[in-house]
């Protein structure tokens, strides 16, 4: 019989990281990048733990590896720690591109919001709206075109054969128009979860994936 006794609320979850790793996961200070795979290290520890399963566990750490203060680690400390908190592999100078370049996505993106929020002057409101709808829609069609512009890069990108669809391989992962390095670590049908640099689980699908 499946039990009914895990925690539903993702910042429980957290909460729960919190406590039964605390050399590992911070709240606010002292929060370092986690070791790559460590996914599968949690995995282990809480085999048949009544709290949480894997899949919220996976969010977790999704939400915790995407956060600001998370992100400002990678860029700042030369080494990622395990559960316990001891020093593990160096955080390589591409981690720390990455993790760079997803704090100042993450921040424009809130601004943008922001911004957003913001209530409109009646004369910019009253502009708005006597905006032509053929101009509207020039725009719109406009930036359809130019998102589904494809990104030049240079040198062949390989897809990854099915062959080396396996747990602990590290490939490339299509992210968008990027490709970012990341290692795989459950294969589930036609699902795949990759832990990207940052150390973000993110699910795809094979045909994401290409030789690093």
């Amino acid at each position: 019989m499946e039990t009914t006794n895990k925690l539903k609320d993702m910042n429980e979850v957290l909460e729960f990281l919190y406590q039964e790793f605390p050399q590992c996961f911070k709240q606010k200070d002292g929060i370092k990048p986690l070791k790559v795979g460590i996914f599968k290290d949690i995995a282990e520890r809480i085999e048949g733990s009544e709290k949480v399963s894997k899949t919220q566990v996976r969010q977790a750490l999704r939400k915790y590896t995407s956060n600001w203060r998370y992100l400002e680690a990678v860029t700042k400390s030369e080494f990622r720690i395990d559960l316990d908190g001891n020093q593990a592999e160096k955080v390589e100078q591409e981690h720390i591109d990455h993790a760079q370049k997803a704090l100042e996505e993450s921040r424009a993106k809130m601004a943008k919001r922001k911004k957003q929020q913001r209530p409109r002057p009646d004369a910019d409101a009253k502009s708005f709206k006597k905006k032509p709808a053929h101009a509207a829609k020039n725009a719109t069609s406009a930036d359809k075109t130019a998102k589904a512009a494809p990104v030049k890069r240079s040198g062949k990108i390989e897809p990854l054969p099915a062959s080396e669809v396996k747990v602990s391989n590290k490939v490339k992962v299509k992210l968008g128009q990027a490709l970012v390095n990341a290692i795989i670590t459950e294969v589930n049908k036609d699902d795949v979860h990759v832990e990207l640099v940052t150390g973000m689980q993110v699910k795809t699908k094979a045909d994401s994936l290409y030789i690093i």
